[in-house]
Formats: C-alpha cells, structure tokens, sequence
C-alpha cells in the first residue's frame, strides 16, 4: 500500500511538473473550476499565466493581500485552511479528531524535542486543495533543526482523519524546531496522498527523498532567522501544518475551534504572559 502510494504521488508530481500546454491548462482550468478557486489574491490571475499546474498551486500572492498581524504578543496562522485540531497537549497526547489521539514521540522521533512540549500547545490546520499553499511563520524565531520522517500518504481530509490512526504520525512529514522569545516552536509539514513534495527556504526540495530514512539537519552554527510572516516553505499538492509551543507560553484565541477557517497572517492566539 505504502510503495502503491508513493509511486502515485510520483506520477501526480511529475504531470503537476508538466509545462506542455494544453495539459497544463486543462488540469489547472478543471482543478480551479471543481474547487472553486479564488484567484482575486493571486499574483496571476489567468490561469493559462502558470507555466505549469505546480507553479499554479503554489501561486503567490499579490504583495500586500494580507495584513500580517505583526503585534509583539500575537501567534498568527501560518497557512490557509481550516482548525482541524486545536488545544493543550494532554501530557505527552496529541488529539486528532474525536476519540482519537496520538503521541508526541510518534509526531517527532526526537527524544528532545518531545520533552520540549510536552503539556504544550498544538493547533492542526488542514490546506483544502483550493487554499494558498504556501506556509509563512508563525511567531518569529531562529531555526535550530529540521528532521525528515518517512512515512506512509494517507489521504489528510477530515474523513481519513476521523477514520486513520495516528495519521499525522504515520504519515511522511519535515519538522522544522525554532527558538523564539518564548520558547520553543515546532512548525511540521505533513505530506499526503499525491502531495507532490513540501520545500522549505533554506533547504529546498526536502520530499520526496530516496534515501526514505529518518535524517537531522541542524543549523545551531547557522544564522537562519526568520520574521512573523515571513515563507517558510509550501507543499506541492497540499497537506497539513501543526504548530506546537511550550506548556504556558501562548494561549489560542478563546472562540477559535475545529472547523472554523484560517487565513495566513491572522491572529490565532497570543502569548500568556507578555513581559
């Protein structure tokens, strides 16, 4: 199943990568059209402007489409989409969907890291196929690592996430751990089925990756820093992004709950206890 999975995603990345164009726009005109893309944001707004379905789903947007919320004490979403899941991290236990959990081991295969957030604070936020694609900081910070897990490529929509145990865990996925003025942070990237591959800033294309192990990259002798707002990376073919901060350090905004949309740059919580 795991090998059927990604040898599809293969396929769908390399016609995604396709630049002859009567294909190219044929996929982009029916994908925008079955899911009703907005292109008003855009910086391309004909969709036979992209050289290919890729540079269309990973469009940029027009300079100035939104309005960062660059307040000192505020955590902004990082991507656009939907809360699949917000709240406190239970001790070591992560909620998925209902009656269902995972692990911060399982999440992050870092011994170190998990000790960093357990009793944390976690939102899940899911990129509907017709979302802005790109993932932007939450709350500026300096990168310290970025870890590589191979995984399987479950499909992350709300039914295979209600369904499938420990998805988010199981699933192929880049962590990337920042220092901020409050702490610690995790920003991940969690691949899906026919998601092509997830690229970040400083390294790149980091999926799909043949040597299919678990890798580390640190940058604790890099200058790697990053302002709120400011792209991090994005998925070819959407996904899943969860952000994960220290136990007492941020709160979420009080109404903001599983189901409600997000746009990049938006406020979605704040830190606990501003100096």
């Amino acid at each position: 199943m795991e090998i059927f999975q990604h040898l599809l995603s293969k396929l769908a990345g390399y016609l995604a990568n396709c630049h002859f164009r009567w294909i190219k726009n044929w996929m982009i005109t029916v994908f925008a059209n079955h899911y009703q893309v907005n292109f008003t944001e855009a910086g391309k707004k004909n969709p036979c402007d992209y050289a290919s379905f890729n540079e269309f789903f990973t469009r940029r947007l027009q300079p100035n489409a939104r309005n960062i919320d660059l307040s000192s004490q505020v955590i902004v979403s990082p991507a656009d989409g939907f809360v699949s899941e917000i709240g406190n991290i239970q001790a070591y236990t992560l909620l998925q969907a209902k009656n269902k959990t995972y692990t911060l081991s399982s999440l992050l295969t870092d011994h170190d890291l998990v000790s960093f957030f357990a009793e944390g604070s976690f939102l899940t936020a899911y990129l509907s196929p017709s979302s802005y694609h790109r993932v932007h900081m939450p709350f500026e910070g300096a990168l310290k690592k970025m870890i590589y897990v191979p995984g399987t490529l479950f499909p992350v929509n709300e039914k295979s996430v209600q369904k499938n145990e420990n998805l988010f865990a199981r699933n192929e996925r880049v962590i990337c751990f920042f220092e901020t003025s409050i702490g610690k942070m995790c920003v991940i990237f969690v691949g899906a089925f026919i998601v092509g591959s997830i690229e970040t800033q400083w390294h790149g294309q980091v999926t799909p990756n043949v040597c299919r192990k678990i890798t580390t990259w640190n940058y604790t002798d890099r200058s790697i820093y990053f302002k709120k707002g400011e792209e991090i990376g994005l998925f070819k073919l959407g996904s899943t992004v969860i952000m994960l901060f220290e136990k007492n350090k941020i709160t979420w905004n009080e109404n903001l709950k599983a189901g409600d949309p997000l746009k990049m740059g938006k406020k979605v919580g704040q830190i606990k206890n501003p100096l």
